[in-house]
């Protein structure tokens, strides 16, 4: 600032003494004059180029001028480019938030103080069968016309969550959202939205499983209990007790065997996944499931009836590499469930097959009655039984196809069924070829039962 002070008293002395060579007095003055009119000019013009600078936002190209102009472009240079590194470092963590907000796997919707839409990410306009800049602006209650939505958003207290139907692509499977209100800013609402339908989906399973659990359970408890009253409160003769011991004995041992099942599905669901370093010999394996079938066929053979045709077709050289304990229930269950349901005379044939892939397959073919078409999805659901009467006189949990299809899960396998009614049925168990083993195995200890 001095040197410039310095410079227009200078060029002013100069000017002046220019002038007072034309003439003394006003020479003085008017060259000293026209010395101020050019500087006041020369700052005009160095303004308005700043001012163009400025005006067009070109930060990187600013005008070369000298003096303390050039330094006050320097100055305003550095701060506006500190400013804009700034507002670029500001805009990115915006732009990585919102990121971060569409990547949610939760519905964002920020409502403005009249409950329109000011913006939502895909998830909320999934949800909700909204569009994401289309309906921008648009009042909510427009969009989600739920009642129970309408009645939560006009209450005073946001305190809890509450559950209506979302959007579906298909009819059949309703979508359960979760929605929550929260206030923030002047007035402003945040909406949340979550997908709930598989927590819906369990509740209402667990609900049905302890149902079933209690009704199975009950039914033989119940008949139990009436036997044991009539020996208690009636005089029989031996062969009268002796025949009501024996139905108790029954009864007894079907919820013997539905317990097993229940502890068995509750081992499943809560071990490590089956090691693929023990290996079971098939045909030692299979050895003991053919004499529990063969034993259960002469058991439920009454006088005067065929006995059944039971045909096992093993497999040599063949082991697989897996739970023991696990592949006999999943094997044995499909085996029983055939013996239990085929009728006197039939014919049962379990075979082991090598598939030209290196999978192994197990298939028990009967000649039963066989199942309707529309039961067929169904019938690995825990408790579900085509025909509860008959399931029951034969000794079935209901829980035996959902077992073999929970331990063919953690094998890595299938379970597959086919059937028409009138002619039969076919289960059949799909082991992968990473857990088969053809000759000798891997391990000198070899798994069996």
């Amino acid at each position: 600032m001095v040197p410039r002070t310095l410079g227009l008293f200078f060029g002013m002395a100069v000017s002046a003494t220019a002038g007072y060579w034309f003439e003394p007095t006003s020479g003085a003055l008017l060259g000293a004059f026209a010395f101020c009119l050019f500087t006041v000019l020369k700052d005009l013009w160095k303004g308005q180029k700043i001012t163009h600078w400025l005006r067009h936002n070109n930060v990187q190209d600013p005008p070369v001028l000298g003096g303390i102009w050039g330094d006050l472009i320097d100055r305003m240079r550095r701060i506006l480019n500190e400013q804009r590194k700034q507002t670029l470092h500001e805009q990115q963590r915006l732009q990585d938030f919102l990121l971060a907000i569409q990547a949610s796997p939760n519905g964002v919707v920020l409502l403005d103080p009249e409950g329109r839409i000011e913006w939502c990410n895909q998830t909320a306009a999934m949800h909700l069968g909204m569009d994401a800049k289309r309906d921008l602006m648009q009042h909510v209650v427009h969009l989600v016309r739920d009642p129970v939505f309408k009645k939560y958003l006009t209450s005073e207290v946001h305190d809890g969550e509450v559950v209506i139907d979302g959007r579906s692509a298909s009819l059949q499977n309703t979508v359960k959202l979760s929605v929550q209100l929260h206030n923030y800013g002047e007035s402003r609402q945040l909406l949340l939205t979550r997908d709930v339908t598989a927590l819906a989906q369990a509740d209402a399973m667990r609900r049905d499983f302890v149902a079933n659990v209690s009704h199975e359970i009950r039914t033989p408890l119940t008949v139990m209990s009436g036997f044991i009253e009539t020996l208690q409160s009636l005089p029989l003769k031996a062969e009268e007790r002796e025949k009501y011991l024996d139905l108790m004995s029954v009864q007894a041992e079907r919820m013997q065997d539905l317990v097993n099942d229940l502890l068995i599905l509750s081992q499943l669901e809560g071990s490590t996944l089956p090691s693929t370093n023990d290996p079971v010999k098939l045909d030692v394996f299979m050895s003991g499931i053919e004499s529990e079938a063969r034993g259960l066929s002469d058991a439920q053979l009454q006088d005067g009836e065929e006995p059944q045709v039971l045909h096992f077709e093993q497999l040599a050289d063949v082991q697989l590499l897996g739970s023991s304990k696990e592949l006999h229930s999943a094997v044995s269950n499909i085996v029983n469930n055939a013996v239990r349901y085929t009728p006197a005379g039939g014919l049962i044939t379990a075979l082991w097959t090598l598939l030209p892939d290196q999978r192994v397959q197990f298939s028990v073919v009967d000649t039963g009655p066989g199942i309707a078409s529309e039961h067929l999805p169904r019938l690995t659901e825990r408790f579900y039984r085509v025909d509860r009467s008959r399931s029951r006189e034969s000794g079935g949990t209901g829980l035996g196809l959902a077992i073999a299809k929970h331990v063919m899960q953690r094998h890595g396998g299938e379970l597959k069924i086919e059937s028409e009614l009138g002619k039969g049925s076919r289960f059949t168990l799909i082991f992968p070829a990473s857990r088969v083993v053809i000759g000798e195995t891997r391990d000198s200890s070899v798994s069996s039962l």
